[in-house]
């Protein structure tokens, strides 16, 4: 959409001023190179701005909360774990959220229709519209995307950040098949609405938006403000039988398969023998055992008006 049309079609901007408090991950694929880029959009937008970086992004919650009276809006530039480290911070302050998709996968932004295009991005935080989305909760922890045990957990402990900035998003593929060709089955139990299922799975994964690892979706109809998690398990025997799944995993069609285990929910728990790590939005932030649950409308996100979403 050119700028004209953006001018005349997206006429309900942020209800506020707009100081913004800019958060950009300098680590993440693209950070670094693109901040003084992003920062001359935002500024030619009308953004009044107030830079700050952190060493760990696990500061990022501590910068946020430090800011809240100074401030509109947040707007973080990176990838799903520069937002997942904020997320927490986003839902005590109840500040709204503009996003500069900067990192490796981008999930969160793929979900919510947000251009990867940085200037696009920008006017989309200039422009767009505020939409109230879903959380996913586990064990006192906050995620967008998704949350899983098993599988991707290993692709994020060998995920490095420079397999990552060297490769991109074949990062994700590579290391997968690699860990897919390891995998070895667990035993857990699901309960859920009264009922448990005990099961030996490779993966289970709970999701809260559509996609995830990469440009995976948890269910093909899943948005992330359906006020309900997608719990899918991996009940494979062999690392082979992955195979012919990963296609379908790209759209979500894994749910049809044989092996594949699907439930839907607003409050999932999962109990394994021993303590298993547990990955949100690409960080192992828990262990098992886990309690899943959805925050319906839990914050609000500067997105595409909803002519274009």
């Amino acid at each position: 959409m050119d700028a004209e049309n953006w001018t005349y079609r997206l006429q309900r901007a942020l209800p506020m001023s707009s100081r913004a408090l800019l958060l950009v991950n300098r680590y993440a694929r693209q950070g670094e190179k693109r901040l003084s880029e992003a920062i001359h959009c935002l500024e030619q937008l009308g953004f009044d701005l107030i830079e700050e970086s952190a060493e760990d992004p696990k500061q990022l919650a501590e910068v946020i909360v430090r800011h809240q009276h100074e401030i509109d809006l947040v707007i973080i530039g990176g990838g799903d774990g520069t937002l997942n480290a904020a997320v927490d911070a986003l839902v005590d302050t109840q500040l709204p959220l503009g996003i500069l998709p900067l990192g490796t996968a981008n999930d969160l932004a793929r979900t919510l229709g947000i251009p990867n295009s940085l200037n696009e991005a920008c006017k989309v935080i200039a422009y767009g519209e505020l939409r109230r989305i879903d959380l996913g909760w586990v064990n006192g922890k906050h995620f967008f995307n998704v949350a899983s045990l098993g599988l991707s957990v290993k692709i994020t402990q060998r995920l490095t950040k420079e397999v990552k900035r060297r490769w991109g998003i074949f990062a994700y593929a590579a290391t997968a098949l690699r860990v897919i060709w390891e995998a070895r089955p667990f035993s857990a139990e699901i309960k859920i609405n009264g009922k448990s299922f005990r099961v030996k799975t490779v993966q289970i994964a709970v999701g809260n938006g559509r996609y995830y690892g990469g440009g995976m979706a948890v269910v093909h109809d899943a948005t992330i403000d359906d006020q309900r998690l997608d719990l899918y398990s991996l009940e494979i025997e062999h690392w082979w039988q992955i195979i012919p799944l990963l296609p379908a995993m790209r759209q979500g069609r894994h749910i049809y398969w044989r092996g594949v285990r699907t439930i839907q929910g607003q409050e999932i728990e999962v109990y394994t023998r021993k303590p298993l790590p547990i990955n949100t939005d690409g960080e192992i932030t828990t262990y098992t055992p886990a309690h899943f649950r959805v925050i319906p409308e839990a914050i609000g996100v500067l997105v595409p008006p909803i002519e274009v979403f």
